[in-house]
């Protein structure tokens, strides 16, 4: 029936499992829970060791660094049966009908890729991670993710994240590309988990521009274009215009002042933004 993917990196995953376990049990269905650790090192792993005592839960450690595709695909590689559910290690399901909803849209057969949303808590957070917590509220919640989705095996194994993104960042966004050129739809309905661990605000910032580094390894490939990512159309538009040499300059004289806004108590996702496009122009430039 559901096999459930949960790639780890350096993240005590344990509780996340046993929710799952809980609920796959009180629907009764055949299920089992995949874990995979990519090489963190992790002292978490010590806790994570104790999934492989839970019934149909299973918890491996990589060797090496394959990067969040390529874990995925390797877990799907390693699944039985013939739906899989990929969670991050760092959600959790916000309703306690979670895996029941999933099921339900199993046995209707009417999609066969789902998306269940992802959600932040209300509460805010401390100052250094508001960052995170306003882009998630205001961009993720409101985004198609691979952090929440339900999708039949043969599908995945046939169109896998692509094995050269191994850094964070924009795998989803080809992984989504691939599968919308092959015609497949991709569903969305009220079934969220949250998202519970917020990272530091500079933290977050320097995973943005690794992120932008693998968008523009990309865009070069010609594996992403500008209809599938805003960032790129709008290079376009400036580069049709001659304005990427200025746009470059504008940011880098500006760079220290939007960073400091971005690391604040009030950072702008508006600022956020011209970041990511100012900083896209310069290393695609």
């Amino acid at each position: 029936m559901l096999s459930i993917l949960i790639p780890v990196y350096n993240y005590n995953v344990l509780p996340l499992v046993n929710e799952l376990v809980k609920q796959c049990n009180s629907v009764g269905i055949d299920f089992e829970i995949l874990c995979q650790d990519d090489a963190s090192n992790s002292q978490e792993n010590i806790l994570n060791q104790e999934i492989n005592l839970l019934p149909n839960c299973s918890f491996f450690v990589n060797e090496s660094n394959l990067g969040r595709g390529k874990n995925i695909n390797s877990l799907a590689q390693k699944a039985k049966h013939d739906w899989l559910l990929i969670l991050d290690c760092d959600t959790f399901p916000s309703q306690n009908d979670f895996i029941q909803k999933y099921i339900d849209i199993i046995s209707n057969l009417k999609d066969n890729i789902i998306f269940g949303k992802i959600i932040y808590e209300d509460v805010k957070p401390e100052n250094e991670k508001l960052l995170r917590w306003i882009y998630g509220n205001k961009r993720e919640t409101v985004s198609i993710l691979t952090s929440n989705l339900l999708i039949k095996k043969d599908i995945f194994l046939q169109y896998p994240f692509d094995d050269s993104i191994t850094k964070y960042g924009y795998e989803d966004l080809l992984f989504f590309s691939v599968l919308r050129k092959n015609h497949f739809k991709i569903s969305t309905i009220e079934n969220p988990t949250f998202h519970i661990n917020l990272e530091t605000s500079i933290v977050f910032l320097n995973k943005t521009k690794t992120a932008l580094e693998n968008l523009v390894s990309l865009y070069r490939s010609n594996k992403i274009s500008k209809e599938d990512s805003k960032i790129i159309k709008v290079f376009e538009f400036l580069k049709k215009l001659r304005l990427v040499e200025f746009s470059v300059s504008v940011f880098k004289k500006n760079k220290t002042e939007i960073e400091k806004n971005l690391l604040s108590q009030n950072p702008s996702l508006f600022l956020f933004d011209l970041y990511k496009l100012g900083y896209f122009c310069s290393i695609k430039k």
